[in-house]
């Protein structure tokens, strides 16, 4: 079956650029894929990993022989990018981009590039770079596609069967409304973490603090783990709708703070976070599954971590991830995850048979 595309063009080879060129390949949704980037060694990179069959550190007569270009840089460069490339661009390409911020992106691009429409993968992770890009990381994802009335059904039409394809959800909305949204539900949470960690870094008891920091402080705080200089740009370049986030929690947290001496009203929210919480859609794919975890008391001697493999390994239980907790003089601790909630109960029967303390 003929592809969808011809040659496709993707500009700014990270995570998220990558794992687009990716499904694009092991989808066979284009006969050649480029990539561009102006750091060599990503596009070294790309090559070694099979995310590009051609690569540029130059726009050029190369770009108007593309069907479709994306632009993955970072948000704050996608409107000098555009500018770069509308010279060479064929009147009848598509375009897009995956910025995380629309409205000024949008007015910026769409009258530069022709057949132009504006998206959004509601994907990532902290873990930056090509080498970290993985086509599952689209997989039934949400993506959000930002229409005005410049856009052409052509653009439409194209970049919507391009979200389809790759296994992910097209949700269209103006330009504004989503940076409106994404403020609260993804650039609010970036600073949030950042002000956690700041508060543990700027204390007297610090290192306490880092001794004491549970899983659901990690959990929590992790998506300050990510690229700082490529999230610094995501939430300045949607500063006027974060602000206005931030004004928002800031008002919640002084109505919880009165709720401390009110007890019952304090349940009340709780419960409410609860049930908000627990609505929350579970999206699946292939790069971050949902995980079952289990925590494993072992002795500090060497070989208990082999042990405790061996032990699951011949049970036919897979570890999918694993983390050491603590480490202590007489004991430590193991986090174990598995990909079902049947495989970890398994598991748990497996180590207590085998004598293993789970808390």
């Amino acid at each position: 079956m003929k592809p969808l595309f011809g040659k496709v063009g993707v500009f700014g080879v990270g995570l998220l650029g990558g794992s687009v060129a990716l499904g694009i390949k092991e989808r066979f949704l284009a006969e050649e894929v480029h990539a561009y980037d102006q750091d060599p060694l990503a596009l070294e990179k790309a090559l070694f990993l099979g995310v590009a069959d051609r690569v540029h550190t130059e726009v050029g007569p190369w770009v108007g022989e593309l069907d479709l270009g994306i632009l993955a840089a970072p948000v704050g460069a996608l409107a000098e990018l555009g500018k770069a490339l509308a010279p060479w661009a064929h009147p009848e390409s598509l375009w897009t981009d995956v910025g995380s911020v629309k409205a000024k992106v949008v007015a910026a691009l769409e009258g530069l590039l022709p057949h132009y429409l504006g998206g959004h993968p509601m994907a990532g992770s902290e873990r930056a770079g090509v080498e970290n890009a993985h086509a599952g990381l689209l997989q039934n994802a949400v993506w959000v596609l930002t229409p005005t009335e410049r856009t052409s059904p052509r653009a439409r039409e194209g970049v919507r069967g391009l979200v389809e394809a790759l296994g992910a959800y097209p949700l269209e909305m103006p330009p504004g409304r989503h940076d409106e949204l994404v403020a609260r539900v993804s650039h609010l949470p970036y600073l949030l973490a950042v002000a956690l960690n700041r508060m543990v870094a700027q204390s007297p008891h610090r290192d306490l603090l880092m001794f004491l920091a549970a899983g659901g402080f990690r959990d929590l705080t992790r998506v300050a783990s990510g690229s700082p200089r490529m999230s610094r740009d995501m939430v300045v370049e949607n500063k006027e709708a974060l602000k206005e986030a931030i004004e928002e929690l800031r008002e919640v947290l002084l109505e919880l703070e009165g709720l401390l001496d009110e007890p019952e009203g304090l349940l009340r929210a709780a419960e409410e976070a609860k049930r908000t919480r627990d609505s929350l859609p579970i999206v699946r794919r292939s790069l971050l599954p949902e995980m079952h975890d289990l925590v494993v008391q072992v002795p500090d001697r060497p070989g208990e971590i082999a042990r405790i493999a061996t032990a699951l390994g011949e049970a036919g239980v897979n570890i999918k991830d694993i983390e050491v907790l603590t480490i202590r003089e007489a004991a430590g601790a193991l986090r174990l995850s598995f990909a079902t909630r049947e495989e970890r109960e398994r598991a748990r029967r497996v180590l207590q048979e085998a004598g293993y303390r789970l808390p």
